[in-house]
């Protein structure tokens, strides 16, 4: 069965990388929480590789840092440490890393209680990672939740999406923006990796649409 959106009691967001829970559905997960919803997320991957050689900020401080940041946006939504986990696989291997992938993840979600509702990554992402979380979670049985699915990469790719949806008001828009600029690491802070990645406005203008859009999965 597959449950309004705004009625969905327990939700489970799974995110590859730290960072991809907001950009998915920050505005889902707040509605959810002030009408009073658990809301749990799963961070698969460390998010270690997204600023390859730099000095200042080594994978071990890297990871550090944006667990730190996950708990710092997630907070104000009533969304508290216990409720996230951190799997901690390799960012940017998961692919090739098939098997620990399902592994690791079944025994993520498995600790959580039965959700109504998991949310997770579409199967054809251009982000590698994101296709491997994808691939996992499908493999995965079910506990008689419903789920569905968002999409992250291309930026702006989700408005291909016709299953259930959220519509942000003005105000909204404007929050969730500052909140995925509190992912720091993301957003310009690191200056000195050779190929780190920086969030552009085109990004966030993406990430912060009119809507969070999901596609339901069979």
């Amino acid at each position: 069965m597959r449950p309004a959106l705004g009625r969905v009691r327990r939700l489970l967001v799974v995110a590859p990388h730290p960072d991809d829970e907001a950009i998915a559905a920050w505005a889902l997960m707040r509605r959810l929480r002030a009408r009073g919803a658990a809301v749990e997320v799963v961070v698969v991957s460390d998010g270690g590789a997204s600023h390859p050689e730099s000095r200042r900020w080594p994978p071990a401080r890297l990871v550090a840092q944006r667990r730190r940041e996950t708990r710092r946006v997630l907070r104000p939504l009533g969304i508290t440490p216990a409720a996230i986990r951190f799997v901690g696989l390799p960012d940017g291997a998961l692919g090739s890393r098939a098997a620990m992938l399902r592994l690791a993840m079944g025994r993520a979600l498995l600790r959580r209680r039965a959700p109504d509702l998991i949310i997770g990554p579409v199967a054809d992402d251009a982000h590698p990672d994101h296709a491997a979380v994808a691939a996992a979670l499908r493999a995965l049985p079910r506990r008689g939740e419903a789920r569905a699915a968002y999409h992250v990469w291309p930026e702006g790719a989700g408005r291909r999406l016709r299953g259930p949806h959220v519509a942000l008001s003005s105000h909204e828009i404007l929050m969730k923006r500052a909140a995925i600029r509190r992912y720091r690491t993301q957003a310009g802070l690191i200056t000195d990796a050779k190929a780190g990645f920086a969030m552009t406005h085109r990004h966030l203008n993406a990430f912060a649409a009119p809507r969070e859009r999901f596609g339901w999965q069979r």
